[in-house]
Parts: structure tokens; C-alpha cells; sequence
């Protein structure tokens, strides 16, 4: 069964108490970070690209509108080309 908090009492559905956050959530600009979270993401595929090519693995691409596979020996990560 799954746990819900009543966001007025405090309590959750079980009746236990449920801590209260003692600072504000800080909130965060995404449009000015933007080119930062771009470039970590652009990181992460890179990385995981380099990953199913040494291991032998194929991926799944959108290419013309269409799903294709491309075997291990074709994948180029960026940093390589």
C-alpha cells in the first residue's frame, strides 16, 4: 500500500508523523542554466555512447523519422569524429 502525506496535517496515511523541512526549497533558474544542463546532458550521452560501443552493444537512433539500429562498430561518439 502506498504512503501518502496529507500536506495539511503533517501525517501521513499510516498516522505516523512525517518531518517537516526546516528551510525553504531553494529554487532554481533553469532558462540561465540552460547551457550548463545542455552541456552535462550532451556529457552523459557521450559517455554512455562510448560505453555500448566498447562493450559490443547496438543502440536505437531516430533517423528519418523511423527507428533504426546501429551496430557497435558504426557508433561515433562526438569526441572521436
Amino acid at each position: 500500500m502506498k504512503r501518502t502525506t496529507d500536506k495539511f496535517s503533517g501525517k501521513s496515511s499510516n498516522r505516523s508523523r512525517v518531518p517537516q523541512r526546516k528551510e525553504p526549497l531553494r529554487r532554481f533558474d533553469l532558462v540561465q542554466q540552460a547551457d550548463e544542463i545542455e552541456r552535462i546532458l550532451q556529457q552523459a550521452v557521450e559517455h554512455e555512447l562510448s560505453i555500448h560501443k566498447r562493450l559490443g552493444n547496438p543502440i536505437a537512433a531516430w533517423r528519418d523519422g523511423k527507428v533504426v539500429i546501429i551496430p557497435p562498430e558504426e557508433i561515433v561518439p562526438s569526441s572521436e569524429s
